[in-house]
């Protein structure tokens, strides 16, 4: 997903439009979870990008996406950019501590 949202309607008041932002958001990360992984790998990752334009995105957590969105609307921007790519990835084994046991 790489999207601009608007945070201005002529309809809707500025926290109904983040809440949909945020649950549209929320249903794209949950299909891309339900796809089929390739073989040989365990989960997915997001890579995301999040700015007040593609320009000037800058690298953050998936977790932190509803928190930029709340500070893009408290700054009042015109509209925001959102980049999120899923990757499929392969948990690494643990290594024995020996020292532990």
């Amino acid at each position: 997903m790489k999207k601009t949202f608007a945070l201005t309607h002529s309809k809707l008041n500025t926290a109904r439009l983040t809440d949909a932002i945020k649950y549209e958001i929320k249903k794209y990360l949950a299909r891309e979870r339900r796809k089929a992984l390739p073989d040989g790998m365990n989960y997915w990752t997001f890579d995301c990008r999040f700015g007040a334009s593609e320009q000037v995105a800058q690298k953050i957590f998936t977790s932190e996406i509803n928190k930029h969105i709340d500070a893009a609307a408290a700054q009042e921007l015109a509209e925001f950019y959102v980049e999120i790519l899923a990757r499929a990835c392969q948990h690494k084994p643990r290594l024995h501590d020996e020292a532990a046991d």
